[in-house]
C-alpha cells in the first residue's frame, strides 16, 4: 500500500512466508576505515532537508537560548538563515563549526559531529566544545565537499578550449531545512519544556 498521506505498509500471507537465516552481521568500522573505504558518501540530492532539519533542532536545544554564530562557508549555508531567524543576533552568541574524523577540531563552543551510521554514537571531540549530532552523510557532505572539477592543478584550460564538465548545479532558491523534520526533533526532546524551547516549537521554523 502506497498513498502520500500514510506510512508505506507491506503485508504479507503467513502461509506464503519462508523464513531464512539473515545475512551475517557486518563487522563495525571505526572512523578511520569509515573515511577510507568512502562509506560515509552518498549524495543526499533533494532529500539533506530532512537531516539538516533534525540537526538545527540539536542546534538550538545545545545553544540554550542563546544566539549561534555560524562559522562561513557550508555551515552557515546549510543553517545560517534558520538560526539567525529562530535565535536572533545579540551579546553571548556561541560559535558553530564542524568537527570529525578526518577534519579536526576547531576552537568553538559548539560542533557539529557525526553519528555512526552503524552504531549510532557520536564522534566525541577531545576539546570542550559541545558536542551536536549530525547525519554521518550529511556531515561528510559539509566537511569533504563531492564536487570535483577536472581543471588542471596549474594553469587553466588552454585558450579557446571550453570545459566539458557540468558546473556543480546551484539551487534556485537559498535552502531551508524541514520544518517538519525540526519540529519533530524538538517535541521528542525533555527540554522543550523549558518555556524559551517551546516558544520556538510553537512558533515553528
Amino acid at each position: 500500500m502506497d498513498d502520500c498521506g500514510c506510512w508505506q505498509v507491506v503485508r504479507l500471507v503467513p502461509q506464503a512466508v519462508v523464513r531464512l537465516p539473515g545475512p551475517p552481521e557486518r563487522p563495525i568500522m571505526d572512523w578511520a576505515e569509515l573515511l577510507a573505504t568512502g562509506a560515509l558518501w552518498h549524495r543526499l540530492s533533494e532529500y539533506r532537508d530532512i537531516p539538516a532539519g533534525v540537526t538545527l533542532a540539536q542546534v538550538v536545544a545545545a545553544a540554550g537560548g542563546a544566539p549561534v554564530e555560524v562559522a562561513p562557508g557550508p555551515v552557515a549555508a546549510l543553517l545560517g538563515r534558520a538560526l539567525g531567524a529562530l535565535l536572533p543576533a545579540r551579546e553571548g552568541a556561541k560559535r558553530l563549526d564542524l568537527a570529525g574524523p578526518g577534519f579536526g577540531e576547531p576552537a568553538t563552543d559548539l560542533v557539529l559531529v557525526p553519528v555512526h551510521p552503524q552504531t549510532g554514537d557520536m564522534w566525541q571531540p577531545r576539546a570542550g566544545a559541545v558536542p551536536v549530532p549530525m547525519d554521518a552523510a550529511l556531515w561528510a557532505e559539509l566537511a569533504f565537499p563531492p564536487h570535483r572539477t577536472r581543471l588542471p592543478v596549474l594553469g587553466g584550460l588552454p585558450a579557446g578550449v571550453e570545459r566539458d564538465d557540468p558546473l556543480p548545479p546551484h539551487p534556485w532558491y537559498p535552502f531551508q531545512p524541514s520544518r517538519e523534520a525540526f519540529r519533530y526533533t524538538l517535541a521528542r526532546m525533555p527540554a522543550v519544556r523549558e518555556p524559551w524551547l517551546r516558544a520556538i516549537y510553537d512558533r515553528g521554523c
